[in-house]
């Protein structure tokens, strides 16, 4: 299936959304577009710009010592921590840096630390980055999971959003669903293509899509 790309503009004109419309599968949910991440994820020029235009969210105010990343966006957050550390952000950890975590999911969609990993979230002010935010639903997860390894969530970001805010967090984002007017998230049993006959394109992940 071929990715069908549009460009929206941003402050940065590296960063691109690429966009596929056709009816897809979610761990959670039916959506009639599939948001391809992959570059801005994983190709360096891309994830640089999208963490200058994230970080603008938290450089004034938001005290932050790790950058917790959801869906494969470790290079993304690589990029925030050194440009919140160039900005002179604040740190309360002892070490006066910003850790990069991600964590590890159970196979009941929970989130789990190590020994290891654990001191990055234990008593630390915890940035937490997705790649997308369709139902909220890993973010949820990764703010719950915070609050159990004794940390603190200080902000949310997404590269894109259907959703306004998690757990009472506003989702910073650079994309949302008002570039895509006609965007639908539904769960299986109200999913509009389904009801209408519509055999499913692909089955989607952070890691990308698998033709059905």
């Amino acid at each position: 299936m071929a990715i069908q790309t549009f460009s929206y503009p941003t402050s940065k004109s590296n960063i691109k959304l690429r966009v596929a419309r056709g009816h897809f599968v979610t761990n959670h949910s039916h959506i009639n577009y599939y948001i391809d991440l992959t570059m801005t994820k994983h190709r360096l020029s891309e994830a640089r710009e999208a963490a200058v235009e994230l970080a603008r969210n938290f450089r004034s105010s938001t005290v932050v010592d790790t950058i917790l990343c959801l869906d494969g966006t470790e290079l993304i957050g690589a990029c925030m921590a050194n440009e919140l550390t160039e900005s002179g952000i604040m740190s309360m950890n002892q070490h006066q840096t910003i850790y990069v975590v991600t964590p590890e999911h159970t196979h009941g969609s929970q989130l789990l630390f190590r020994e290891n990993t654990a001191p990055m979230i234990a008593g630390k002010n915890v940035v937490i980055l997705a790649a997308s935010v369709t139902t909220g639903y890993t973010v949820q997860a990764a703010i719950d999971a915070v609050r159990y390894y004794g940390g603190t969530t200080s902000g949310v970001c997404s590269i894109f959003t259907c959703v306004n805010e998690v757990g009472g967090y506003p989702v910073n984002h650079i994309f949302n669903t008002d570039m895509l007017d006609d965007y639908e998230s539904k769960p299986a049993h109200e999913c509009p293509l389904c009801k209408a006959g519509a055999k499913l394109d692909a089955m989607v992940n952070s890691f990308g899509f698998s033709i059905l």
